[in-house]
């Protein structure tokens, strides 16, 4: 049965430096029973600071990288070495140390395609799903150990907001049009692969997403508060910071 936890830290330089240790931990948990380990990355604030704040820290060095691979939860679609991407501040922040360092292969590294591989969002989207099913037991998309999300002072999460048609999607991934923060182009993992998680973890931070953090915590409509869709299949974990948990 999943078990939600709500875990409220002083504030978001303290809440990163928490869930990047609470990652690393997870990891090795995970690695002392089975492998390869599947962990999905968010962009956004404290995601990224939650990545550097792992670079930093002593456990980084006892996982073991070559069994480790790293996807996204959603890309903006724009083309690679964008500094809008997810994907290139978190290399910046920890990936590329690991590929150079630390003995993470590079194919263990999942990026969504831009439009300087893909020709537009939908093709990214199903080969992002392909390359989900090559590494998922069941073919469609792996067992994710750990799936970070952020969410938005809308409610958001992933690529996933509220009112679009794209909350419905099936499959492991769907191309966005019309995304209300820019760029329009997107591509998201949908629900049906962010619930596949065995744990799921919303990390929020800030005054601004109180309401909404009240709102799915309180299990609102998903099409008008997309964070209360989501849910591990072991553990759904909402790790915030003061000002979030304070709602109005």
């Amino acid at each position: 049965m999943t078990r939600r936890l709500v875990v409220v830290h002083p504030d978001a330089d303290v809440l990163a430096q928490a869930a990047a240790a609470r990652l690393l931990t997870r990891i090795l948990d995970v690695q002392s029973v089975r492998r390869p380990v599947h962990v999905v990355l968010t962009g956004g604030t404290v995601g990224i600071a939650t990545l550097a704040a792992a670079a930093q820290s002593p456990l980084l060095a006892a996982v073991d990288w070559s069994g480790v691979h790293l996807w996204w939860g959603d890309e903006r679609f724009l083309p690679s070495g964008d500094p809008d991407r997810n994907e290139t501040q978190a290399r910046a922040a920890l990936v590329d140390a690991l590929e150079a360092t630390a003995g993470l292969p590079a194919e263990n590294v999942h990026p969504i395609a831009g439009p300087d591989v893909a020709g537009s969002p939908a093709a990214s989207a199903a080969a992002y799903a392909a390359d989900l099913a090559a590494q998922a037991d069941d073919g469609r998309v792996p067992a994710f150990d750990v799936l970070l999300l952020g969410m938005g002072p809308d409610g958001h999460v992933a690529s996933l907001f509220p009112g679009h048609a794209e909350l419905a999607a099936t499959g492991a991934a769907v191309g966005v049009h019309g995304s209300p923060k820019p760029p329009a182009e997107r591509v998201s993992l949908t629900f049906e692969a962010i619930n596949a998680a065995r744990q799921v973890w919303v990390v929020a931070a800030g005054a601004e997403k109180a309401e909404q953090v009240a709102s799915a915590l309180a299990g609102q409509p998903v099409a008008e508060v997309p964070a209360s869709g989501v849910r591990g299949t072991h553990r759904t974990l909402w790790l915030l910071d003061t000002a979030s948990a304070d709602a109005p």
